[in-house]
């Protein structure tokens, strides 16, 4: 099975040929420049290099959220577009689960955390146990304090390790907590388009996949702008009702 995988839910972009579980290709670039820019060309030029047709691949995946809203919108949109009308089966796979793709196998609690800004972080917690990743929550929006109680009384004496973007704010606050979370090497810290596509074969494999049609964005939470806009209504509407 040839699968085609982006991730662009972060300030990387990163896309990947696969076959099956296998890498074949991958390429990963933060130049700065938006994702709707770079993530057709890093294709084009991936198919070129593994001499893969379009035509030849089997699924389609892309990380669909949490993450940066405009980012989870490029790459779902992305992977509609290309996937359109062939009738290839698609995979939204969690960034976060991706993210925690990346320490296997290392021991612990793998904690992937990405800035969620507000001293919040998009986050979920996995272990690798007997060769399998293993969810232990569900991927969430999260106080960066709520989290520190919630794994010091969960997961006494264990390794946390941290993994993605927010791993500096998380660790800040893990450790004014009194824990000592371990910091990835700075090649695995990051998104990556390859555990996307091991995280989407493994979706292949459960059934877990959906059509272009029904591919859709997860945000977790509202975005910035709609957040700020019901804050002005509510307020609003404070100030009426004391009139």
């Amino acid at each position: 099975m040839k699968i085609l995988s982006i991730d662009s839910t972060a300030k990387v972009a990163s896309a990947a040929l696969l076959s099956d579980a296998t890498l074949l290709a991958e390429t990963t670039v933060r130049i700065g420049r938006s994702h709707s820019e770079t993530l057709l060309p890093m294709i084009e030029g991936l198919l070129a290099m593994t001499g893969i047709r379009p035509e030849e691949i089997d699924l389609f995946a892309c990380a669909a959220g949490p993450g940066s809203f405009t980012g989870v919108r490029i790459g779902v949109a992305t992977v509609k577009g290309l996937a359109f009308g062939r009738g290839v089966p698609c995979a939204a796979v969690s960034s976060l689960e991706a993210l925690a793709e990346n320490l296997v196998p290392l021991p612990g609690i793998l904690c992937p955390v990405m800035d969620a800004r507000r001293e919040q972080v998009y986050q979920a917690t996995f272990r690798y146990e007997e060769g399998k990743l293993l969810r232990l929550c569900p991927d969430r929006a999260i106080a960066i304090r709520e989290l520190s109680e919630e794994l010091r009384a969960a997961y006494p004496g264990e390794a946390i390790r941290l993994v993605g973007d927010g791993c500096a704010v998380a660790a800040a606050g893990l450790r004014e907590a009194g824990l000592d979370p371990l910091l990835p090497p700075e090649g695995l810290a990051v998104q990556s388009a390859a555990a996307v596509g091991r995280c989407a074969a493994r979706m292949a494999a459960a059934g877990q996949t959906v059509t272009d049609a029904a591919l859709a964005p997860v945000y977790l939470r509202e975005p910035q702008a709609e957040r700020e806009r019901k804050e002005r209504l509510k307020q609003r509407d404070c100030e009426t009702s004391k009139n």
